[in-house]
């Protein structure tokens, strides 16, 4: 990977407040039925995805502790859970209502890191906006560090198991990572190959795109 200067902490907060931003005005007069469609992320709606930005922004200490419990330990459960509950709970206003009010919210969970907040917001408009059919491209500073912090903390992505063989390169900015088939892409297409979403695939190129693309959805079926 390339030594390039990082995002200082508060262009990173600036910029995820622009991605909530984002998010709430991609979702402004949406119907129902786009709220209720299913998101990128497997067994969440687009709501649900609402629900665990805005959930997000308040999840201190005790209330981790508590849904870890009633999950019985399974982060991703929790995670699951917490936003599923939540989005039922609330009308589909009153969500948007705090989606947008969570816009300049600078709060962070215990274990995580302001980047993980813009990796966070980066990967999940786009889990709305693709379904939708209202994707736009990320913004390729951001995309970069949220590639950086991604491959800091690879073990939580599966980046070795997946992602091992091949080498990717940004198409956009200057960024690249790994050895072997070459992947192209922009940031933000590797950044979503990089959590694995099947969304990248037909946004790569390169020697290993076909292949990585097959593994990818293979997978996910």
């Amino acid at each position: 990977m390339k030594d390039i200067e990082s995002m200082t902490t508060e262009q990173i907060w600036r910029a995820v407040a622009a991605e909530r931003q984002r998010m709430a005005d991609l979702l402004a007069d949406r119907p129902e039925s786009d709220w209720d469609h299913e998101s990128l992320c497997a067994d969440w709606r687009v709501r649900d995805v609402v629900a665990h930005v805005v959930l997000c922004t308040r999840a201190n200490l005790g209330w981790i502790l508590v849904n870890l419990l009633r999950a019985r330990g399974s982060v991703h459960g929790a995670l699951r859970d917490t936003a599923i509950r939540h989005a039922d709970s609330v009308s589909t206003r009153q969500l948007h209502s705090e989606l947008r009010a969570s816009v300049p919210s600078r709060f962070f969970p215990i274990g995580t890191v302001p980047t993980d907040r813009l990796l966070d917001m980066l990967v999940h408009v786009q889990d709305i906006a693709i379904p939708l059919g209202l994707a736009g491209e990320m913004p390729s500073v951001p995309a970069r560090s949220a590639l950086d912090r991604v491959w800091a903390t690879g073990d939580r992505f599966g980046i070795d198991e997946r992602l091992s063989s091949y080498r990717l390169v940004a198409t956009d900015i200057e960024w690249s990572a790994g050895d072997g088939l070459l992947v192209e892409g922009t940031a933000g297409a590797l950044l979503l190959l990089a959590t694995g979403r099947t969304a990248a695939a037909s946004r790569l190129t390169g020697p290993g795109a076909i292949t990585l693309a097959a593994t990818l959805i293979a997978n996910q079926a």
